[in-house]
């Protein structure tokens, strides 16, 4: 008797399978139209998770890197691991701030040129305050600070002017700093009843230029992660002041996404902070920018901005 064959939509995706081999990882991606259906571009990257300090003692961080080493001043190790990430393009509305932490969206933003920092807050930020309240239904927002950060390779990221993509997973807020940031950006008479409202800390991230080809920011699904254990509060050292951050303890039950080739005309919000913690609602997401190792050679390396936002609702 005869074999039989497989139906022919399905012998076209496993022929057009690719498999793509570099010396540390090994990626794939399934290219095929077949009956107007695009298949998504999953891929493998390397990410940066932390190890807690052995002794026991509090992790730090320095904010810039050493001009000369090229090194952050910090007493944690990196804990690295191959990760699977999902593209989600074409099925992004399944991913929103109050489930998975992230939400995507398609809106151009009118500034685009992002050389001038005074221009960037002037006319860059009140077409986000707008465009953030509508997308979350938030009666206020206030934008705290930016980064812009353009790939250079080999450069040193040892000040505000020469970010770069972060290669490690992380979170930007803790409730310690969610709370002190109420405090240190809104005016002493308004704090204390700011804070008895549902209040978030949001970032609002687009590529600019190009689209985010090399170097995509990836983002893990709040529903994956155990908020009791996968969490480590970070001191931040600033040259003037100290913050705090989450770093992400490797978990294997992560579940990690992105869009592929991202465009100036799309964006995504990234929850880094909400004072709702009943279980209801994601709480954070945390992300990471990462080397794609199917990005095509002599793509544009990698310009973003990202936003970071109070949010207020009545």
């Amino acid at each position: 008797m005869s074999a039989k064959r497989l139906p022919r939509t399905l012998e076209t995706y496993i022929s057009k399978i690719q498999l793509t081999r570099d010396t540390s990882t090994l990626s794939f991606r399934i290219s095929s139209s077949t009956n107007g259906l695009t298949m998504a571009s999953d891929t493998i990257g390397i990410f940066n998770y932390m190890l807690a300090p052995s002794d026991g003692s509090r992790p730090y961080s320095t904010i810039n890197s050493d001009s000369t080493t090229g090194k952050r001043d910090r007493n944690w190790v990196e804990d690295t691991h191959d990760i699977r990430i999902e593209d989600v393009r074409g099925k992004e509305e399944l991913y929103k701030l109050d489930i998975a932490g992230f939400q995507y969206g398609r809106e151009a933003a009118k500034h685009t040129s992002f050389l001038n920092d005074d221009e960037v807050e002037r006319e860059y930020y009140s077409e986000s305050i707008d465009l953030i309240k509508r997308v979350t239904g938030a009666t206020r927002i206030v934008i705290f600070d930016h980064t812009i950060r353009r790939r250079r390779p080999g450069e040193v990221d040892d000040g505000p002017q020469k970010r770069q993509p972060v290669p490690l997973v992380h979170v930007d807020q803790t409730t310690a700093s969610s709370i002190a940031r109420v405090h240190r950006h809104l005016p002493p008479t308004e704090a204390p009843s700011l804070l008895r409202r549902r209040f978030q800390i949001i970032n609002l991230w687009r590529p600019i230029s190009h689209a985010a080809v090399d170097w995509p920011l990836a983002l893990c699904d709040f529903r994956s992660l155990d908020y009791e254990k996968d969490l480590v509060p970070v001191t931040l050292v600033y040259p003037d002041h100290e913050g705090e951050t989450f770093g992400v303890i490797y978990n294997p039950n992560h579940q990690w996404k992105y869009m592929k080739a991202m465009t100036p005309e799309e964006f995504v919000l990234i929850k880094c902070f909400d004072s709702v913690q009943d279980g209801s609602v994601a709480r954070l997401t945390p992300h990471t920018g990462f080397q794609d190792p199917n990005t095509p050679e002599g793509a544009p390396l990698r310009e973003s901005i990202e936003l970071r936002v109070l949010v207020f609702y009545d």
